[in-house]
């Protein structure tokens, strides 16, 4: 697992995971949503959320579901947010 300066690294390299992390901010979303808003597509939306599942900084809260997930940061993301640039 990648300590939390790598985890902003990672985020700050790119403009679309900062975005992406700002979107969720104090709010659920799903993927096709967060592209609407950002100017991005799902798939790339998609992706990102996947990465940022893995680093503990956004869950999916029905995951059951095939379309339609729906997003929200974790107290990782809250925390890794609070230090995006």
């Amino acid at each position: 697992m990648m300590d939390d300066e790598k985890k902003l690294a990672f985020i700050n390299n790119s403009p679309h995971r900062q975005n992406t992390l700002k979107a969720l901010q104090g709010t659920v979303k799903t993927p096709s949503n967060i592209g609407t808003e950002i100017g991005i597509k799902t798939a790339h939306v998609s992706k990102i959320l996947g990465d940022f599942k893995k680093l503990n900084l956004v869950e999916c809260i029905n995951e059951e579901y095939r379309k339609g997930r729906i997003y929200r940061l974790t107290e990782d993301g809250e925390e890794i947010l609070k230090k995006i640039k």
